[in-house]
């Protein structure tokens, strides 16, 4: 079977929306891709401000904004449709949205971004909200890429993904792993942006810098790093917890973000350092993906690190590297479409496996 599909993706960096046009086929369970178009469409300031003000909204203006944000994907897929002479040719939308509050343990996860409205302002259907299932079911909801790693990306044991949110997945024979592991660009992002920079281009900055023992050590404290898998980080914790902790210090920009790319790959050492513990001593391959895969500071960091667990930390294709996600969303909307699992409850600790997301009929009968 052959499926033509668009993905959407927008993470906690609130670098912009994620767009891919992707060829999914399986074939005796089996699948491939084909990415045939891809874009990002960056957020203009208001839609910034917008997207980072959600959660501070009155529940009014948040069902205001799911509609308005609902309309800016269609808006942006039929550009995107138009741009790369698409018309008729998509036969599905998965849209994630764009994650405001995210608190599982409370059974609550939300993603801006109605799929109804995306529906019919674009004609096609859609597959939306695709975590919440799992959280019902007493997960974490989060993180939802490994069932895509599993089935597109076989040939490695890690995945990494450095978006706004650092998270992992480690394939265990035949079980799936995989957690956050610590805010990243979105923190990064922060403190270049303090030193005029939307950020901080190939790490230079934090190159310039040194390590704050003291600021390095009390980030290591943090109670989220001495919980177990699973487990998942809310955009918030990297805003207004760890941010604050970083400015409490009164350092410079580039000895800040030199303690936190530190910070990021201790966190991810520790992690994978855990998960093969127990395993049998062989060498691994891990996938770096998203946007701190282009922070050369970070990745030579990394990978001098997991050198030593026998660890080969290899930077993914650049459509890959930016477009893995969505590429991935697309695949979980044709899996729900299938009324296929799209979440492992091995990752996310629900109750079992689950067929996530809400379809609308942007077609009529």
């Amino acid at each position: 079977m052959i499926y033509r599909v668009i993905g959407l993706m927008s993470g906690s960096s609130l670098d912009g929306l994620d767009i891919v046009f992707t060829e999914l086929e399986e074939n005796r369970g089996t699948w491939s891709y084909n990415i045939l178009a891809a874009d990002c469409y960056a957020y203009n300031a208001e839609w910034k401000e917008k997207l980072t003000n959600a959660k501070t909204s009155s529940a009014y203006d948040y069902c205001l904004l799911h509609a308005a944000y609902g309309k800016y994907l269609a808006d942006c897929v039929n550009r995107f449709i138009e741009e790369n002479n698409l018309h008729h040719r998509v036969q599905l939308i998965a849209s994630h949205g764009h994650t405001v509050f995210h608190d599982p343990l409370n059974g609550v996860t939300t993603q801006l971004g109605c799929g109804a409205t995306l529906a019919a302002l674009t004609g096609i259907n859609v597959v939306s909200d695709l975590r919440i299932i799992d959280v019902a079911l007493g997960g974490q909801g989060a993180p939802i890429v490994p069932m895509g790693e599993k089935l597109l990306f076989p040939d490695y044991d890690f995945y990494l993904n450095i978006g706004g949110i650092a998270n992992l997945s480690f394939k265990q024979q035949n079980n799936f792993i995989a957690f956050d592991i610590c805010p990243a660009n979105r923190v990064l992002n922060m403190l270049a942006q303090e030193a005029g920079k939307e950020f901080d281009e190939d790490g230079n900055m934090a190159s310039s810098g040194n390590l704050n023992t003291a600021l390095f050590e009390k980030l290591n404290t943090l109670d989220y790093y001495q919980q177990s898998a699973p487990k998942s980080l809310s955009n918030n914790f990297g805003t207004d917890t760890i941010f604050p902790i970083i400015k409490s210090f009164d350092i410079n920009t580039a000895d800040a973000l030199f303690t936190y790319a530190e910070h990021i790959v201790y966190q991810l050492k520790q992690s994978a350092s855990a998960l093969i513990l127990n395993e049998p001593a062989q060498p691994y391959k891990l996938l770096i993906t998203g946007g701190g895969a282009f922070n050369k500071f970070l990745i030579q960091k990394i990978k001098e690190n997991l050198a030593s667990l026998s660890i080969e930390a290899i930077v993914a294709e650049n459509n890959i590297v930016q477009y893995k996600e969505a590429l991935i969303m697309a695949l979980l909307g044709i899996l729900r479409w299938r009324e296929e699992n799209t979440v492992l409850a091995s990752v996310t600790g629900a109750s079992r496996n689950s067929i996530g997301g809400a379809v609308w009929m942007g077609q009529e009968a």
